[in-house]
């Protein structure tokens, strides 16, 4: 990490969640991680409370800039501000969700201004959000708005230890994904996830593999046509501009061992054709990161879990590798300016 990378501002997510106790947890295991700084925004009652629950010994220590973060994480977790709220364990209000909607989106302001390195977004809950007026599908779709793009810009890529991959339409329903499916949403979200490979990830020329849609990649067309008509059609436009790309292939062959060793990330057509390979094989170290904006940002790939918060047992993995890196991706782009 270079002296020209900030901190970086980690948002606390739903404090009922496991968010609270896999972020102190990260900071407790920093050293051995290799973790960069980070702050947490908000929620210094409600961490101390985490770690306590947790057993294991935390000190959590209040600033007032993003600058102090760096000095301040040798020997405490940074948090910035005064907002709180009381530690209940899954059982998730309407006061929660207003912290974890204010820690989102000074987070996401801080990064947006170069004060923080990186945005690591905690799990948030959807439906309890949607009570204190956050109006998108996820954080995906509310960082493009922050950042002034349209949603088609913010691409999510879920990556692991065993695999890179990439929902090219995400949060909808699957009897959606076929109308929403076009070449040139297809060209758009592949030039992105090429160029973000090349400058984020350090890979020269990638490899992108891409999935059909239909049993067999539609069978020539007898299970199906979106393959022939969209999917071939940007792949070969792709091909033309220099793309390094492969199929469509079919989903059920994609990603076993052998064909995880010919790509270095999948593009898939819908949410869970990308999400269910990553979690089956990278559930506790999965991250999600978001390409195509002028931030950083990654999260774990993984959910409030509500049901085990508060017990000690949620697994911080995920958390440590979204924080290891926010901190590469912001450190090589500090490098190559």
């Amino acid at each position: 990490m270079t002296d020209a990378v900030a901190s970086l501002a980690v948002s606390l997510g739903d404090p009922a969640g496991i968010g609270p106790e896999i972020i102190v947890e990260s900071w407790a295991r920093r050293e051995a991680a290799g973790l960069a700084p980070f702050f947490v925004i908000g929620g210094a009652g409600v961490l101390a409370q985490a770690a306590l629950a947790r057993g294991i010994a935390v000190r959590v220590e209040r600033i007032v800039d993003p600058a102090h973060a760096a000095n301040v994480f040798q020997h405490a977790l940074p948090v910035l501000g005064i907002e709180d709220c009381s530690y209940t364990p899954g059982e998730p209000d309407r006061t929660g969700a207003a912290l974890a909607l204010h820690s989102l989106e000074v987070g996401t302001r801080l990064a947006r201004e170069g004060r923080a390195g990186a945005v690591v977004t905690a799990p948030i809950a959807k439906a309890e959000l949607a009570k204190v007026g956050f109006g998108f599908p996820g954080q995906t779709e509310f960082l493009a708005a922050a950042c002034g793009h349209e949603e088609r810009d913010a691409v999510m890529m879920l990556a692991g230890p065993s695999l890179r991959a990439v929902p090219l339409t995400v949060h909808c329903a699957l009897s959606e994904v076929p109308g929403m499916l076009t070449r040139e949403l297809i060209e758009h979200r592949a030039r992105i996830v090429a160029a973000t490979l090349n400058r984020d990830f350090g890979i020269g020329r990638p490899r992108l593999a891409v999935c059909g849609l239909n049993p067999h990649a539609g069978e020539g067309g007898r299970f199906g046509d979106e393959e022939l008509r969209i999917i071939y059609p940007a792949i070969e436009a792709l091909r033309a501009e220099g793309l390094d790309l492969t199929g469509p292939h079919p989903a059920d062959a994609l990603f076993t061992p052998r064909g995880r060793a010919t790509y270095d990330v999948a593009l898939a057509m819908y949410h869970d054709q990308a999400l269910v390979p990553l979690k089956a094989l990278d559930f506790d170290e999965g991250v999600n990161v978001t390409l195509g904006l002028p931030i950083v940002r990654t999260s774990p790939d993984h959910g409030t879990a509500f049901g085990i918060a508060g017990k000690g047992i949620a697994d911080p993995g995920a958390m440590i590798a979204a924080l290891r890196m926010a901190g590469e991706i912001a450190a090589r782009r500090a490098a190559h300016g």
